[in-house]
């Protein structure tokens, strides 16, 4: 069987759940796994980073990494220092600038400075963390996401307004209505470029959709590579919508999809049977980006909205291993 070159985009949780599920998958269909992660955070941890110090956000290329920590125990161990975040100092006289900060975040953001360069600063955390696959930027440059949204204030419903940062965008109380990135069109990793031109699949989702997802269509470089790859396409579907998505359906998620980016084709669309209800619209959205719908249990069994990442590796077996 020869390998099958993956690409995978997104950022936060969404992503990580990917990963984890393709890294199930690896050793059977022989995947040669790439991330390419959104460079958007302004929150917490990476948006101080950011802030004070400028540079990459680290945090959804932290998560990324730990997601494909190889398995002896020295890396996951190390995996688990990348995640640990310090707590707070009580009455710490000057304040406590090491509280809320992950220490992967700090060494990603030291390599970054060490190196000049974050992919080289990516290969050589993930050799630390003896990473089964490659972590990339979908820029080497932060951007910033901003939104036109509609009913931000509850008193004046149909008003739209511009919401301004990834976090501001994610926790936004109304409906998005367009999504843009500053600068609105920055350069694309040719790293991530050239993984593009030479993969197999590319998958997107799940995860945040305007906030992981979709800006990376949002990409002129990255959106005319995506669109020109001889590779297949899939798109994992969300379990529940989140705040920035309140109000749209599970067929709407695709149908931004085409929005954004109206020359994508895509293959195959994974959805969990229960989040999806009545699937007949989500068929019909899934035919329009002329792709199959395929139903399976993908989620956690304790109800939480989240992806089991043994699950979901179950449900990408046989949609990647098809026709090799």
């Amino acid at each position: 069987m020869t390998t099958a070159k993956v690409v995978a985009f997104g950022g936060g949780h969404g992503l990580s759940a990917s990963l984890r599920a393709l890294r199930r998958c690896a050793p059977e269909l022989d995947l040669d796994i790439t991330a390419v992660v959104t460079v958007g955070d302004d929150g917490g941890s990476s948006g101080r980073l950011r802030a004070e110090r400028g540079g990459l956000p680290p945090g959804d290329l932290r998560q990324a990494l730990v997601a494909l920590a190889g398995d002896h125990p020295a890396t996951r161990r190390s995996a688990g220092l990348f995640q640990h975040r310090f707590a707070e100092v009580p009455a710490s006289p000057d304040g406590d600038a090491l509280a809320g900060h992950a220490v992967g975040n700090l060494v990603l953001h030291g390599l970054m400075e060490l190196l000049g360069d974050p992919v080289a600063a990516l290969e050589h955390a993930g050799a630390m963390l003896g990473a089964v696959g490659r972590v990339l930027p979908m820029s080497c440059e932060p951007v910033g996401i901003e939104a036109r949204v509609r009913g931000v204030d509850p008193e004046h419903p149909d008003e739209v307004r511009t919401v301004t940062g990834q976090h501001q965008v994610a926790v936004t109380a109304g409906r998005v209505e367009s999504l843009r990135l500053t600068p609105a069109a920055p350069r694309a990793c040719p790293q991530a470029l050239t993984a593009i031109g030479a993969a197999d699949w590319l998958i997107f989702g799940p995860g945040s959709w305007y906030t992981s997802v979709l800006p990376h269509l949002l990409v002129p470089e990255l959106a005319g590579a995506i669109v020109s790859s001889p590779a297949r396409r899939l798109v994992t579907l969300n379990l529940a919508a989140e705040k920035e998505t309140l109000g749209l359906s599970v067929a709407d998620h695709l149908a931004a999809l085409r929005w954004y980016l109206p020359e994508l084709k895509v293959d195959f669309v994974l959805a969990d049977s229960k989040a999806v209800g009545d699937p007949e619209p989500v068929e019909r959205a899934a035919e329009s980006l002329g792709a199959r719908l395929v139903l399976a249990p993908v989620a956690v069994t304790d109800g939480t909205p989240r992806h089991d990442p043994a699950a979901l590796g179950a449900a990408l077996v046989p949609v990647l291993g098809a026709d090799r």
